[in-house]
This record gives C-alpha cells, structure tokens and sequence, in this order.
C-alpha cells in the first residue's frame, strides 16, 4: 500500500500511476483521498513494486510529491489495475 502527499490531485497523477503499473504488469488500484493525498494498493514482484515506489516519488510532470509512505498489506489477487473514484 503507498501513500503519496503533495499536489497530486488536479495533475493526472492517477492516471498516470494506472499507465506506469500497467506497463510495469502490476494488478491493484489507485484512488484519491478526501485529504488530498493519493493511494494505491498494487501487487507484484518485490523489485517491480520497488519501480512503481521510486516513480511515485516523483510522479508526473504537473506534481508535487512531498512524502510517499509505503507498508505491506493484504494481497487479494487483483487481475488488473484500474482507477478508483
């Protein structure tokens, strides 16, 4: 499970996330918080996941990412990776 805060709403950081998991071959979701901050619960291979962690660091153009917290949670076998509203 990440959590990225900043200005990451308003700048296609979720599509974007959907984009880079995609390619990367990650299942799960990515959905904006009422706070303002992003969340996206992904699975795959440790050093896969790892990628998707350093991109969201920085994540597109338009952002701001001030902190992305990352723990480990529950895997439920996503088959996909869509966005949540």
């Amino acid at each position: 499970n990440i959590r990225v805060e900043g200005l990451v709403q308003g700048v296609f950081f979720r599509k974007n996330t959907m984009v880079r998991a995609t390619s990367l071959g990650l299942c799960g979701f990515v959905m904006n918080l009422p706070d303002g901050s992003v969340y996206i619960e992904v699975e795959g291979e440790p050093e896969v996941l790892e990628e998707l962690v350093h991109w969201c660091e920085v994540g597109p153009t338009q952002a701001r990412v001030d902190r992305v917290s990352v723990e480990e949670g529950v895997v439920v076998e996503a088959s996909d990776f869509i966005i949540r509203n």
